[in-house]
């Protein structure tokens, strides 16, 4: 089959609700500042409540990502499971509005659409509760076999290990997607989550993954070392390709022939780091997509990340094809 798609993304379809906050918020909510933690609807709603003037926009890792390369214009398609729903209408209609192909069948019944309270402090960090939601019903039947063997890259957060249902939706596809010669891409998606499964992330991303993104806090925290270098070592030993995201400093990337590191570009405007991964991870694949140097490829992730957190939101708000054209 002659691939239809560039990248393929399979995750939680979330809708972002972001506010700002301050620290004194996120410690009487007992919240552990930058991190991501599951939480019930009643807890959203608790939270949600106390909450001044929100925006909301579509939102999820994977999904995040997918409306990033779209809007660079490449080929994307995205599987993920909302409820029908006005929420789950606002994320369907987003990200086919930017081109990808979402066809994934919405629940009629159970559980609402997935909403992330994403608490913003006047640092710019993000400290995120998330209501999985109807994203906990994506199974086995919701991978379209025709979409996974016509893509490229099928592209897969970390967050989806966390349902049985959705784990096991996530071998199916990554067996289709080997089985018919393509590529697999993993992002480890958050240290906790990491932590939770860190075992099975390991038979993983050496038996399954041949892309693999992930932050300094993440890669360690699989490898089970508080030293980066022998993190990065092993990372290159499992993975054909790795990049892992610096912040500031840039990002590292490895294949099997070197490791290499990648300077950060100056942001002047720093305003919602809510996506600076999943649109690092949008450039580096456009940049894969397009033949370009692993060098390159961490270049593009940079600069497209460097641009989302100039801005609320964690998807872009600019024509991202014209903007690397410009800025490569």
């Amino acid at each position: 089959m002659t691939p239809k798609y560039d990248v393929l993304g399979i995750g939680n379809a979330i809708v972002d609700v972001l506010t700002n906050v301050d620290d004194n918020f996120l410690n009487s909510e007992k919240l552990i500042k930058g991190s991501m933690q599951l939480v019930s609807e009643q807890e959203a709603h608790a939270i949600y409540n106390k909450l001044g003037q929100c925006i909301e926009c579509s939102g999820g890792s994977a999904g995040n990502t997918i409306a990033g390369l779209a809007s660079m214009g490449i080929n994307t398609a995205y599987i993920g499971k909302v409820h029908d729903d006005q929420l789950g209408n606002v994320f369907r209609h987003d990200i086919n509005a930017l081109g990808a192909k979402f066809k994934t069948a919405p629940a009629t019944s159970g559980p609402a659409t997935a909403h992330c309270l994403v608490l913003v402090t006047p640092d710019a960090e993000r400290t995120m509760c998330t209501y999985l939601g109807a994203c906990v019903n994506l199974t086995v039947n919701d991978i379209d076999e025709e979409t996974v063997r016509a893509s490229k890259i099928t592209y897969l957060e970390g967050y989806l290990w966390d349902p049985e249902t959705a784990k096991a939706a996530f071998r199916k596809a990554i067996k289709i997607a080997h089985n018919a010669g393509n590529k697999v891409s993993l992002t480890l998606s958050d240290p906790f989550c990491v932590d939770r499964h860190r075992s099975e992330f390991l038979n993983l991303v050496r038996n399954d993954v041949d892309i693999l993104f992930a932050n300094e806090d993440e890669i360690k925290m699989l490898y089970g070392t508080d030293d980066l270098n022998e993190a990065v070592m092993q990372a290159q030993k499992d993975c054909d390709v790795t990049a892992i995201t610096c912040g500031a400093k840039g990002c590292i990337v490895t294949d099997k022939n070197e490791i290499g590191h990648v300077q950060g570009r100056t942001v002047k405007n720093l305003v919602d780091t809510t996506g600076a991964g999943d649109l690092f991870a949008a450039g580096f694949l456009y940049g894969i997509s397009k033949g370009k140097s692993l060098g390159e490829c961490g270049a593009i992730g940079n600069l497209v990340a460097g641009e989302v957190i100039t801005h609320m939101g964690a998807r872009p708000d600019i024509d991202l094809k014209k903007f690397v054209k410009e800025n490569s």
